[in-house]
C-alpha cells in the first residue's frame, strides 16, 4: 500500500473513537491486568489490511506507520504525553553503520504519525484525532538528528553501549526499552517536543 493511499483511509478515522475498532478487528487491549501497550498501532495496521508488524526495516516496505498519545493540559488543549519509540539500538550495527544507511533515518524519512486521545489508563475510549505525514526534510532537523546518532555510534565506540543514558541527544535520544528498570534494551525515542513538532501542534 503507498503512503498517500493509506493517509487517505486514516484521514477517514479522524474523529473517531478507536476502542470499538479493537473489538471489531480482534485485537486484544486487555488480557487479565495485563495491557496490550500497542493495541492503538494494532487496530490501525489491522484497519488498513496490513500485518502486524515490528521489524527494524520501515512497517510496510518504504513508509513507516507511527502512533502517538496525547493528553488534554490544564488549559484543556492536548499536548504530547510521551517520548515516541522510533527503532532499536543494535549496538554492533549502530556503531558500524553510518547515519545516511541506518534504521534510524529510514524510519523517519517516510512516515505517518497518528496522534490518539489518552483518556484513563482502563482505555475505554480512545478518539484518533489526526494523521501527519513526515520525512525529515528540513535541514536542520536532520542536521541535529544526525548528531543525536552519532553521539550515540561515539558513545558506543568509545565507552561501551551500557553508557548511553536518556539525557543524551537533543530530539532523538537512546533509552531502555522493555519492563522493568532492569531492562538492557535500548531504543531510539523522540522526545515529545520533536514528536510536536512532527505532528504540527
Amino acid at each position: 500500500m503507498e503512503r498517500s493511499e493509506a493517509v487517505k483511509k486514516l484521514k477517514q478515522l479522524e474523529g473517531i473513537d478507536l476502542r470499538p475498532l479493537a473489538d471489531k478487528f480482534s485485537v486484544t487491549v486487555w488480557s487479565g491486568d495485563k495491557k496490550n501497550k500497542g493495541w492503538a498501532g494494532h487496530v490501525l495496521e489491522r484497519y488498513l489490511g496490513l500485518p502486524i508488524n515490528s521489524a527494524q526495516s520501515p512497517n510496510f516496505g518504504s513508509w513507516e506507520l507511527k502512533i502517538v498519545p496525547l493528553k488534554r493540559n490544564r488549559s484543556g488543549g492536548l499536548q504530547v504525553k510521551e517520548t515516541m519509540a522510533i527503532t532499536m539500538i543494535d549496538a554492533y550495527n549502530v556503531e558500524h553503520t553510518p547515519f545516511e544507511n541506518s534504521h534510524l533515518l529510514s524510519k523517519l524519512q517516510k512516515a505517518v504519525v497518528c496522534a490518539r486521545v489518552f483518556e484513563s489508563q482502563e482505555e475505554e475510549r480512545s478518539l484518533l484525532v489526526r494523521v501527519a505525514t513526515f520525512d525529515l526534510d528540513d535541514p536542520a532537523h536532520y542536521c541535529q538528528v544526525k548528531a543525536d546518532y552519532e553521539l550515540v555510534r561515539e558513545t558506543i565506540r568509545t565507552r561501551g553501549f551500557g553508557s548511553l543514558t536518556g539525557a543524551m541527544g537533543v530530539l532523538v535520544q537512546p533509552r531502555t526499552k522493555g519492563p522493568g528498570h532492569g531492562s538492557t534494551r535500548r531504543a531510539f525515542y523522540a522526545r515529545t517536543g520533536f514528536v510536536t513538532h512532527i505532528l504540527g501542534l
